[in-house]
């Protein structure tokens, strides 16, 4: 809808796990190893629990990858509100075994059991993973359990993973579950994206659409989407599609921190303070002898030392950072590669009614009004 109007190759905020689109922070650099590891290594139970929206599917569906060679066999169950029967059957169709076994737990466990030690002498893969974990009946997780038994001396013959929300991890401190709980081999969590997350998050979405971040959103607007998604990568998706789309109707380009402020309010979620002329703005010259705050400075909202100002007219381009590293955290996010464009005292810059806004349009104004002080009154 609004990929030609901001040069996009398509839309860089769908809400489908697509595994090219993944965001590898070290929280989820360490839980897809964690899978991989679990499931290579027959560790029997991995658990990894995450907030609504952090991205366990596609993490899933990145370590599920590797497994996709010819003979090996991971059953995946993403509706887990299911009966005892229901769960023996589903396990005996996604594994290929008899109706007497579906509707039999005993002749299910006993061809279970064949054949997981036939597919083990194989050396092929064996594995069941459970979606919305935190869904699963208190007898449900007990048939995990037994079923985390099966193992010959030396390895679990079944790997399994379980992946929930925030409230698995609290029913697997129930007491009654304290045996399965004993038997999580890995165990991780994902956490929401900071501040600098998020705006890498974004830049590196915006940048497989085939768009360039520096001109979709202002710094402003990347706080907005941050504060009102509270680092949630779904949540991101959703503003930031919404806010596209707004500022595609406002023919406004980029998107701004009041378009970003519409959109939460539109979907009930926290804004940010509505901007007003006592607030000093992103991208607005720091008084002298002030200390600049920010994301862009150092947390948000922290202080840091004041540096050195650069020589007027100074057109030093900014550092540039490597994709998905740290480092392009702290080269600024969506203004990573970003460059200063140099002002003589001869130039002259108009800004369009949008532009007027902008962090980058107030970035070009300040330096050429050092050398007209008198076109001011």
């Amino acid at each position: 809808m609004y990929e030609q109007f901001f040069g996009l190759t398509e839309r860089p905020f769908d809400l489908t796990p697509n595994p090219r689109y993944l965001f590898l922070t070290a929280a989820y650099r360490e839980a897809l190893s964690n899978l991989a590891y679990g499931l290579n290594s027959r560790k029997g139970l991995t658990v990894v629990t995450g907030e609504a929206g952090t991205g366990k599917t596609t993490l899933l569906t990145v370590a599920l990858a590797q497994w996709c060679e010819q003979g090996h066999l991971v059953a995946t169950l993403r509706n887990p509100t299911m009966e005892r029967g229901e769960f023996l059957q589903f396990l005996a169709e996604s594994f290929g075994l008899s109706e007497r076994a579906a509707a039999s737990k005993t002749v299910m466990l006993g061809e279970f059991e064949q054949l997981l030690r036939q597919r083990h002498a194989k050396g092929l893969l064996t594995a069941l993973v459970i979606d919305e974990a935190h869904s699963l009946p208190t007898e449900l997780l007990e048939e995990v359990r037994l079923l985390a038994n099966i193992e010959t001396h030396d390895t679990k013959l079944l790997p399994l993973v379980l992946l929930g929300q925030p409230e698995l991890a609290d029913r697997l401190n129930d007491p009654s579950l304290r045996q399965l709980k004993q038997r999580v081999a890995l165990r991780c969590s994902l956490e929401p994206l900071n501040v600098r997350e998020t705006a890498a998050y974004v830049a590196k979405r915006i940048q497989l659409a085939g768009g360039d971040s520096l001109q979709l959103f202002t710094r402003e607007a990347i706080e907005g989407v941050h504060r009102g998604s509270g680092g949630i990568p779904r949540l991101i998706n959703v503003i930031c599609d919404n806010a596209l789309v707004g500022a595609m109707a406002a023919e406004v380009k980029p998107v701004t921190q009041s378009i970003v402020r519409e959109v939460c309010l539109d979907f009930d979620l926290p804004v940010l303070p509505a901007p007003d002329a006592a607030t000093p703005q992103v991208g607005a010259p720091t008084p002298a002898g002030a200390e600049p705050t920010g994301w862009h400075a150092g947390r948000l909202g922290e202080s840091v030392p004041p540096r050195a100002a650069a020589p007027v007219g100074s057109h030093a381009p900014l550092p540039r950072a490597t994709e998905g590293s740290a480092a392009a955290a702290a080269a600024g996010g969506v203004l990573a590669g970003a460059r200063v464009i140099p002002i003589t005292p001869g130039s002259t810059v108009s800004f369009g009614a949008s532009d007027d806004r902008t962090w980058f349009s107030r970035l070009l104004r300040w330096p050429a009004r050092l050398f007209r002080p008198k076109e001011r009154a």
